[in-house]
Parts: C-alpha cells; structure tokens; sequence
C-alpha cells in the first residue's frame, strides 16, 4: 500500500492493509478486496502466474507491512544501501519476490550488477541516477523501469532525502528453456 487502507480476505480471514501494507496471496487461495474507508486507497498489484517447484509445498499466504520490518543493510555499503524483504529469501516455496529497496542520499549499488531474471522498479520516493545498460537516466518518485534479464545496472543516490524503489524479481525458478504453446 503507497496510501490509503484496503481490507483483503484470504480463504475467509480478514486483514487491514494501510501504508507500507504487503500481502502475497497463494494460487489455491480465494480472495476479496475492498476499501471500506470511502478514502481512496492506493496500491500496486503484482499479478503472476505461479510456478510450482517438485516436492516444495505451496506458501502460505503472508501479510506484512515494511514499517515493522528491520532493513537488511548491503554489504561494505556502511548502511547506505538497504533492502526490506517481505519473505526470507531462502524460502524456496516462493517464485517471486517483492522488497522494498533504500538508499540514503550518497547511496549507491557500487558496481553494475546484472539479474538472470526480468525485474521491475517502481519509485516510491526521491531522485536518483540509475545505469541503464550503458546509459545513466535521471529518475524520481512516480518512475517506473522494466528491466531485461542481463541488463547492465548500477544507482546514485545523489539526495537530498532517501531513494526508495518496490523490487519486484523472479526467484527460485530456472528460466525456462523453451517457448510455453
């Protein structure tokens, strides 16, 4: 949730999202949404088909919100460069994930890294600069970048407040080797 609140029901269970609010909703689950406030509610829906993996139960559904979740600080970034992660990325049940994705002003991802796997970014918040393939593009809260597997990729964040993206990515799945008919 980027403002407002909404009520979503998972298999008969009620949950209040307000700002900051993530839920994952497993592929077996029903579900409804509704904003009961008459207030207008925003939100970003990541919608994809789910990938089973052999022998690895379903997840159950997780309701979180990124305010009681502590960051996990980057590597040698001295704080800079942090990540809150709404599911342990060790759990292999999962075939995405969403984060949230912070940098103080200064911060930077030090290198240009690359991702096996397509990836979205939305901009909740501040300016940065961000490597696209060899090209450096100014971006600010309201952006949104989709980003091809392999594509070159680095950020300053040159201030003057925080720079904060949602992360969406594809984990814990090969990438499929042939075309799905």
């Amino acid at each position: 949730m980027t403002s407002g609140s909404v009520t979503v029901t998972i298999d008969d269970e009620e949950h209040v999202l307000t700002e900051g609010g993530y839920a994952f909703i497993p592929p077996s689950s029903t579900w409804k949404l509704r904003n009961e406030t008459g207030e207008l509610a925003n939100f970003h829906w990541i919608r994809k088909a789910y990938q089973p993996a052999p022998g690895i139960d379903e997840p159950e559904p997780v309701i979180a919100n990124e305010n009681d979740i502590a960051p996990t600080p980057m590597p040698d970034c001295d704080g800079a460069w942090s990540t809150t992660r709404f599911v342990d990325p060790t759990d292999l049940r999962h075939d995405m994930h969403v984060t949230v994705v912070t940098f103080e002003p200064g911060g930077v991802i030090p290198f240009a890294e690359t991702h096996v796997m397509e990836h979205g970014l939305y901009v909740l918040e501040g300016k940065a600069v961000y490597r696209l393939n060899q090209d450096w593009v100014e971006v600010e809260a309201g952006d949104f970048m989709w980003l091809r597997a392999f594509c070159p990729q680095a950020c300053y964040a040159g201030g003057p407040g925080k720079f904060r993206y949602l992360l969406y990515k594809d984990v814990n799945r090969h990438m499929p080797l042939t075309l799905s008919r």
